[in-house]
């Protein structure tokens, strides 16, 4: 198998060192924003209850936003993969109004039964009895604007994401009666928009395709860059003597892996030069022999 030319690293830019760490930076942002609300809404409620004379103990305060900053970050990665999974652009969102509205309603109910079952355990822990009564309708009210706010705030986080990492589009036929410059149906070349720049990448310069809810990242040199289309759609348009199926969320160019690794029951690792990898399931493992050996 052939592997990739050697070819002169350039420095990465800014974007591209914050890729590079965005997942824990991700990971830290939740846990930093669940801890800060937790702190100030028990000193904010303290300073009321004390204000009013209610009467209310310094760990009961604290148990009711810390259960429900606790139970929020609990919910945060179905909310990453809900919208993932169902996105909301400007030509769908009058069809995801309902299944978000749907939606709001399970993640409340989610979130107010796992804050009330934290607070019982606390309650039953200093030899009291936590109430909730019927207050559902209120935390709904309450919840559906954190809901809309973290919907928000996926979604531009994300644009902003792929602005950063590039997005690829497919080269389309030109308004007029002229012939396209290449096939549409077989693209050649895509075209990437970064940071208001415009460049092309060639097909067969793709390492590998990874299936991301409604998007295909393609991965090239180091880089990956969102496709709006499915695994499927993409792979139908693309050369199947070089692009294969090893998994369901995984396409692989055959010219670029290094090695392949066996695994036990049938399956497999396909490496690339890069050091990078992907699994092989054992369905998928004979037609990718048969690629290679072609």
């Amino acid at each position: 198998m052939r592997g990739m030319s050697d070819r002169p690293v350039p420095p990465r830019s800014g974007a591209e060192r914050y890729l590079a760490i965005r997942r824990p930076v991700e990971v830290g942002y939740w846990l930093i924003t669940c801890l800060l609300s937790a702190v100030g809404n028990t000193t904010t409620t303290w300073m009321d209850v004390e204000r009013l004379g209610l009467g209310f103990a310094a760990w009961e305060i604290a148990s009711w936003e810390s259960s429900s900053a606790a139970a929020l970050l609990l919910l945060v990665p179905a909310m990453v993969w809900f919208t993932a999974r169902w996105p909301v652009h400007l030509d769908n969102w009058h069809r995801r109004l309902p299944v978000y509205a749907l939606a709001s309603v399970i993640w409340s109910m989610l979130h107010v039964g796992l804050m009330v079952g934290m607070r019982k355990l606390v309650y039953a822990w200093h030899g009291e009895v936590y109430v909730f009564g019927d207050a559902f309708v209120y935390e709904y009210l309450k919840d559906v604007r954190t809901f809309l706010g973290i919907v928000v705030l996926l979604h531009g986080y994300r644009l902003l994401v792929r602005r950063l990492q590039g997005e690829a589009s497919l080269l389309v036929a030109p308004d007029d009666d002229s012939p396209p410059v290449e096939p549409v149906e077989r693209p050649a070349r895509f075209l990437v928009r970064k940071l208001g720049r415009e460049f092309l990448v060639a097909a067969d310069d793709i390492e590998r395709v990874q299936a991301s809810g409604n998007y295909a990242n393609l991965h090239v040199r180091g880089k990956v860059y969102p496709l709006r289309s499915t695994l499927a759609e993409l792979q139908a348009r693309l050369d199947p003597e070089r692009f294969v199926r090893v998994h369901r969320s995984h396409l692989v160019n055959v010219t670029r892996i290094a090695s392949i690794e066996p695994l036990d029951g049938g399956d497999a690792r396909v490496h690339f030069d890069d050091g990078s990898a992907v699994p092989c399931s054992r369905r998928h493992r004979e037609q990718l022999r048969t690629a290679t050996a072609a």
